[in-house]
């Protein structure tokens, strides 16, 4: 699930590195977000609106919105889509606004 050609933009591979989603191993590789490693892994929605409980994905996938914001080695609020991925991250579906554990 991951672009691997395009007409533009060079996508260089780091090395593969291990992350857990909700407490589920996952592996990506270093420099890319960890929305893409998400991704690439088949999770399309990174946390639930606060009102409707609806899921919500990346949006502008430039750190603008919110629709990414997840809880990330114990802290909340992280836009995922601009965060790098590193070895070990423990990733997870924020609930709510997000509190600190």
């Amino acid at each position: 699930m991951r672009v691997n050609e395009h007409p533009i933009l060079n996508f260089e591979k780091g090395n593969k590195v291990m992350f857990y989603y909700n407490g589920q191993q996952l592996e990506g590789f270093t420099g890319e977000t960890i929305a893409a490693a998400l991704h690439a892994n088949g999770v399309r929605a990174m946390r639930e609106s606060i009102h409707l409980h609806r899921p919500r994905g990346l949006f502008c996938n430039i750190g603008n919105c919110s629709s990414c914001l997840m809880m990330v080695n114990g802290k909340p609020n992280v836009r995922v889509c601009v965060e790098k991925l590193e070895e070990g991250m423990m990733v997870e579906t924020q609930q709510g606004k997000g509190e600190l554990k």
